[in-house]
């Protein structure tokens, strides 16, 4: 797996979308209930109690999205005892109203843990400013959003039988990497590639992109891993089609990104004529 750090491709206006939407996601991180205790190191039945009962509230979850019902028994934030099978979580009716369409939108700012959110960031700050400076804030806002559902729905749809949360800004932000690839496949991209040590390289986006792209799409089909863990492949796989598709429209009239100068693939680029 390769890490991006940094493309070479200025853009003309600040991308004041992208920084409020990395500035959101941060302060939801921090101020989200039960994640304190865990940066903290704290592990105990309570906190995890309390996380999964806000989880609940705000995530999106696929069954509730396809069956658009709230299920009868939900986590209510407390520590249950049972005599036979010893502390857990209790579940109760749910004190709340919950709309599952809004949930996606909630959803798109809850991460869960420091390397989900810094991951998920570190994609929106490099690709997210050229693709907004391409649309414009306002539509930008609504691309952004438009991806995250479809990501969204689209693993609800292969998932309808799921009540796992569904959490993070991951949909949303490959739908943006889709639209990179359509509008600036041969932007350059610094990349660290993990041989026995970090070597930073510059590729061409389409081969940076493409080949994240390709993992997931192997990883949602179950080939490559034993086991999916809680990512949601199927999901970057939905949203990164869906801002391929979004931003094809935009491909004949989007300037190219300039040629780089220096370094190359780790060699020094030749000059014509020399």
């Amino acid at each position: 797996m390769v890490i991006p750090v940094h493309d070479v491709n200025p853009v003309r206006r600040t991308p004041y979308v992208t920084y409020a939407l990395i500035a959101a996601s941060v302060l939801v991180f921090v101020f989200m209930p039960g994640l304190s205790g865990s940066m903290a190191g704290d592990s105990s039945l309570a906190r995890l109690c309390h996380l999964q009962a806000f989880l609940d509230h705000y995530a999106a979850v696929p069954q509730e999205l396809i069956h658009h019902r709230l299920p009868r028994l939900v986590p209510t934030g407390e520590v249950a005892v049972d005599p036979r099978q010893g502390p857990g979580c209790l579940v109760g009716p749910p004190d709340y109203d919950k709309s599952p369409a809004l949930s996606v939108l909630t959803a798109m700012f809850l991460h869960g843990g420091w390397l989900h959110l810094l991951g998920n960031m570190l994609f929106l700050l490099i690709f997210g400013n050229n693709i907004e400076d391409r649309l414009g804030h306002i539509r930008f806002a609504l691309f952004y959003v438009a991806c995250g559902y479809a990501a969204a729905y689209g693993y609800a749809y292969f998932n309808d039988d799921s009540t796992a949360p569904l959490i993070g800004a991951s949909g949303a932000i490959a739908g943006v990497l889709g639209a990179y690839l359509v509008l600036y496949p041969r932007a350059r991209v610094w990349v660290l590639v993990p041989f026995l040590i970090f070597l930073p390289l510059r590729l061409p986006a389409w081969i940076v992109l493409g080949f994240w792209f390709g993992l997931q799409a192997v990883y949602s089909s179950g080939e490559g891993i034993a086991d999916a863990g809680t990512v949601a492949y199927m999901a970057h796989v939905v949203g990164f089609v869906a801002g391929m598709l979004l931003a094809w429209p935009l491909r004949p009239g989007t300037p190219p990104p300039p040629e780089p100068r220096g370094l190359l693939f780790g060699r020094r680029a030749r000059r014509p004529g020399r």
